[in-house]
């Protein structure tokens, strides 16, 4: 009899409407992203970070909600959001400025706000631009690498904010080519600029947020990440359910992207990009041999076509697996055989450090190539420093892999979290209460003076509390074996309670960590 009342206690908090969602109401996931973008999730759940203070977005034409809206529109349209100043990256506020082009400052046309240059003048706000804003919010779309410039401006950003004593908040983003592929050599702080802005390696596997978290062990700014919801760092692009917007002119398309880091690690050795990044080449180069040469690499989910582009000799990407397609591996692999095939002068640093030792890091590649390394020998050297970046940046992550993180299906329906389920000391998966609440559609409500938790579906009433067994369901006293916790600001509470009894059941699979309840 036990049992079955601590069954019912539970049952009552999640599955008082269980069976009960209509088929209907749920859209066919090929419609609706899978991810919630961290900007969606400070409006639903924390908006406390912006609410009441003097706005300054940090943002360009990436900077979209889930279905495609302008940023800037949202806060400009929300009446508890007061926009009063726009920052721009490289590429400009609405990403068609040339790579390397200078953009002026502005104003915006209809909010008649000013829209600060951080790509002209200067490249961190100044205090002139910080002074009319309470808080900074950061919301653009990287593409993974460390080469690309929108991460060397969040980083100023938050040098900026520190040196002003403002906060900042980072609305979080996927990384378009995943999470697990970490790749090339570390940035050495001889060669670290605003192409290069900090000790990472060119593929760095990391989001927006993450990257936040690690360049603020440099910098000490109040920084907050706000977590995008419904994201694994196992996750590619393709598998966010998200449209890729342009981020700059010459990566229009996802397939760019990907082809970024493969095809643009060159600069002043003449060998160049193609085709938005989708074709790698130069003068002396025979099409076909090189062709032959990557493609006997075994490098993973790529293959690589003989192409003539102007007359010149290359290879055309084509991708045949994103998810095992390492794009840096492929550029160094690429550059590395390029060399064999022209013996093209490697740039030198000198008193000006050059672009390419910017690119690369260090300038060691451009050693490793005049010796006539193997690719498979320049990876070698630089995988010792590569695998301690990979232990330092674990301090960093915040996301795990779906293979990593418990999952919670009701009724087949996967629900989203903004604190991960864990499995605590007593063996209990531990779930947040008012996500998976509101998700089947209950009343919850926290005082935080009692630090308890108020359930309401249906006229039933459950009352739990944080440390306490102590349960009351419609003013009856009950125990449970276990108690619910806050964890990263967030009631936890064991979702085993769910159970069989009136219709409700729970199923845990052990090999892909998923509690499904039906």
């Amino acid at each position: 009899m036990k049992r079955n009342m601590q069954a019912w206690v539970l049952l009552l908090v999640f599955t008082m409407i269980a069976g009960m969602i209509p088929s209907g109401s749920v859209t066919e996931a090929s419609h609706v992203p899978q991810v919630k973008l961290g900007n969606e999730v400070l409006l639903s759940s924390q908006m406390h970070l912006v609410k009441g203070k003097r706005v300054g977005l940090v943002t360009n034409q990436t900077g979209v909600n889930g279905q495609g809206k302008s940023l800037v529109d949202v806060f400009a349209e929300h009446p508890e959001i007061n926009l009063v100043a726009l920052y721009a990256p490289e590429h400009g506020i609405d990403g068609k400025a040339k790579a390397g082009a200078y953009v002026e400052s502005t104003v915006h046309p209809t909010l008649g706000i000013p829209i600060y240059s951080l790509y002209g003048q200067t490249r961190k706000p100044s205090p002139a631009m910080m002074a009319g804003v309470d808080v900074l919010v950061f919301d653009m779309q990287d593409v993974g690498s460390r080469t690309y410039t929108y991460m060397s401006t969040m980083n100023y950003c938050m040098v900026a904010a520190k040196e002003n004593n403002k906060p900042i908040v980072i609305l979080d983003r996927p990384n378009p080519v995943g999470g697990l592929i970490v790749e090339a050599p570390v940035m050495e702080d001889k060669f670290i600029s605003f192409v290069g802005i900090d000790n990472l390696p060119m593929a760095h596997g990391m989001t927006a947020g993450e990257l936040a978290l690690f360049f603020n062990r440099k910098i000490g700014a109040n920084v907050t990440v706000v977590k995008m919801e419904g994201y694994t760092r196992d996750m590619i692009w393709q598998d966010t359910g998200l449209t890729w917007v342009q981020t700059s002119p010459n990566i229009p398309t996802i397939e760019s992207a990907f082809g970024y880091m493969a095809t643009g690690l060159g600069e002043g050795t003449g060998i160049y990009m193609g085709d938005k990044f989708q074709w790698i080449g130069g003068k002396g180069i025979n099409a076909n041999a090189f062709a032959e040469l990557l493609n006997k690499s075994g490098l993973p989910g790529v293959t690589f076509v003989p192409e003539l582009m102007n007359g010149v000799g290359g290879v055309r990407l084509n991708i045949t697996d994103y998810r095992t397609f390492n794009p840096a591996r492929s550029g160094f692999f690429a550059l590395a055989y390029a060399k064999q095939l022209t013996n093209f002068t490697v740039p030198k640093s000198g008193s000006t450090i050059v672009m390419f030792d910017k690119i690369m890091g260090t300038d060691k590649v451009g050693q490793w190539l005049d010796q006539r390394l193997t690719p498979q020998q320049i990876l070698a050297n630089y995988t010792p420093a590569l695998n301690k970046f990979k232990e330092e940046r674990k301090q960093y992550l915040i996301y795990g892999s779906a293979t990593d993180s418990i999952r919670v299906r009701v009724s087949g329906v996967q629900v989203h979290f903004d604190a991960e389920p864990y499995i605590d000391t007593q063996n209990r998966v531990m779930v947040p209460l008012r996500a998976i609440g509101e998700a089947l559609d209950s009343y919850v409500h926290w005082n935080p003076s009692t630090r308890e938790v108020t359930v309401r579906k249906d006229g039933k009433i459950v009352v739990l509390t944080v440390g306490s067994r102590r349960v009351l369901v419609d003013g009856q006293e009950f125990f449970m074996d276990t108690v619910p916790v806050i964890k990263n600001g967030r009631t936890m509470i064991p979702v085993r309670f769910i159970s069989e009894y009136q219709g409700a059941r729970v199923d845990w699979d052990s090999v892909t960590k998923t509690v499904n309840i039906n």
